[in-house]
């Protein structure tokens, strides 16, 4: 494998420039090679030598562009990228390291293209990297999302089956605005037909994507995350109600998006949502923020709240 210092490596990041920038001068390559013009030169030539057809185009808005038709030479990493590439997969995604499983069949594809002496190294990280798999993480099924994908791309109403928490399954019928990563988690945003609202919808519960004849507009100026944030605290199955006892500049660092949306009041601040699981809701979000709150709605999550205030309470009196 060359080194990044090469003749051949600079040739290769020369090809990458007039790819990106047609009509680069030798100037310009040099510019960005960070060499002289006559190098520049002979890195072009390299190329041509390579049979990659670089034209000459002569006068004020002339320099060298790739010819027409031209097949790519297959895609080169050095050792460092090679490694780079593996460990943000393994990150992401740890199923990666099971030479069997679906992604790590595909990257162990990508390894064996690879150089000896690099995919050597590469593969090393594969097989013994130890990888502790984020359990809030999820994983969408390949062709799911490739259909939702499909659909956002195209503009295209889809239908499909969805399974909540519980296990309970329904049909839903949307305009898909955008697919987005949160956190290890894949988001459908969307515009729900059934309710006539913005709905959020997780990948990995969604089935039998079916693609309509209806097209639609996703809104102006959507911002795909700021909406997802802002919508993944609403359209479940508890209503919430929370009242603090503090100014709404206090409160809102400890407030998480899926928790609801906070809003100023007279005396504080008032955090109005929705929620899948009360219990979580309460233990890990509610537990966490430090000022004086009240619960005023609904019976489910005040239920909750009494259930860790009690076991709090006991673990406190039990020796005395």
């Amino acid at each position: 494998m060359p080194s990044d210092s090469s003749p051949t490596a600079r040739a290769l990041r020369a090809l990458e420039i007039l790819r990106a920038r047609p009509g680069a001068t030798a100037g310009d390559l040099a510019e960005k090679l960070d060499v002289t013009e006559r190098a520049a030169r002979r890195y072009v030539a390299i190329l041509r030598e390579a049979g990659v057809p670089v034209e000459s185009v002569r006068g004020p808005y002339g320099g060298y562009r790739l010819g027409r038709g031209m097949r790519l030479p297959p895609v080169v990493f050095t050792e460092a990228e090679a490694l780079g590439v593996v460990m943000s997969v393994l990150d992401g995604q740890p199923s990666a390291g099971d030479a069997e499983n679906l992604l790590g069949l595909a990257l162990g594809k990508i390894i064996r293209a690879l150089p000896e002496s690099v995919g050597r190294q590469a593969a090393a990280l594969q097989e013994h990297a130890a990888v502790a798999p984020d359990r809030h993480s999820t994983r969408p099924d390949p062709a799911t999302t490739s259909a939702l994908v499909a659909a956002v791309a195209a503009r295209r109403r889809v239908a499909f089956t969805y399974r909540s928490e519980r296990g309970r399954e329904g049909e839903a019928e949307v305009d898909p605005w955008a697919v987005v990563v949160r956190y290890g988690r894949w988001y459908l945003l969307c515009h729900s037909h059934r309710s006539d609202a913005v709905r959020t919808y997780r990948l990995d519960r969604i089935r039998d994507v079916r693609q309509t004849s209806h097209g639609f507009e996703p809104p102006d100026g959507l911002d795909p995350v700021a909406m997802l944030e802002e919508h993944l605290g609403t359209g479940w199955q508890f209503a919430t109600r929370v009242v603090f006892d503090a100014r709404h500049e206090q409160v809102a660092p400890w407030i998480r998006p899926p928790m609801g949306r906070l809003e100023p009041s007279a005396d504080g601040c008032v955090l109005v949502g929705s929620t899948r699981n009360p219990a979580m809701y309460a233990q890990e979000w509610l537990s966490t923020v430090p000022f004086p709150f009240r619960v005023e709605g609904g019976p489910e999550l005040r239920a909750a709240v009494t259930e860790v205030a009690t076991r709090f309470t006991a673990a406190l009196a039990a020796k005395r």
